[in-house]
């Protein structure tokens, strides 16, 4: 089938080739070949990282030496996110472990828990509001890339999480989502769309839940 297209439309087979996960080289229209990835070319300079290097290097060093670390008392780590630019509300509780990016683009409101070891690839903005309860090892992540170009640039868009939701254990957020107020996430479940308010995703498909009592 490649062949064929090869011959006769060489772009739609690599379309093809690249929706399916294939490598493939086809001619590209002056006759040289194209290849599906060339990381080489992959160009972040247009990418705001939102602080300096400066900043950079002294939120990952401080992340990794102090912030992650088990000793760290909880109630200097919303004070920490703060100094490095965070909003974060009253009364988060963050326990050990906890991976945020960058904190300039990170907002938490009131009363919200981060479990041990959840990820914040936060490349964009993440906000959550309040009384979210993040569980272990979830990842919330903003960041990806266009397969569908050679040089894999960024795709990256922002994540927004409502009031009153829970993500539970090694759940998976992917870019551009929002979820809506009071809804759930079952573990380890991926969502890769919205999910309205008061909805619970589990495997795969939402069901309708009443609001807390």
């Amino acid at each position: 089938m490649f062949k064929e297209y090869q011959e006769k439309q060489p772009w739609l087979a690599l379309e093809i080739a690249q929706e399916l996960g294939v490598e493939l080289q086809c001619p590209s229209p002056a006759g040289e070949k194209v290849t599906m990835r060339e990381l080489n070319k992959f160009d972040a300079s247009a990418y705001d990282r939102g602080r300096s290097k400066v900043w950079q290097i002294l939120w990952f060093t401080f992340s990794f030496l102090i912030f992650q670390k088990f000793w760290f008392p909880n109630r200097f780590r919303s004070s920490a996110l703060r100094f490095f630019g965070a909003s974060i509300g009253n009364n988060v509780f963050i326990r050990h472990d906890v991976r945020i990016m960058w904190p300039w683009k990170f907002e938490v409101g009131d009363s919200c828990w981060l479990g041990e070891g959840a990820r914040f690839i936060n490349l964009e903005k993440i906000s959550i509001g309040n009384n979210v309860c993040v569980s272990q090892e979830a990842m919330l992540c903003t960041g990806s890339h266009d397969h569908r170009k050679n040089d894999f640039p960024y795709r990256n868009q922002p994540i927004a999480i409502e009031d009153g939701v829970w993500i539970a254990a090694r759940a998976t957020v992917l870019p551009g989502v929002t979820i809506g107020a009071q809804s759930v996430i079952a573990a380890q479940e991926i969502v890769r769309s919205d999910i309205p308010a008061n909805k619970m995703l589990l495997d795969g498909n939402l069901r309708d839940i009443a609001e807390p009592a």
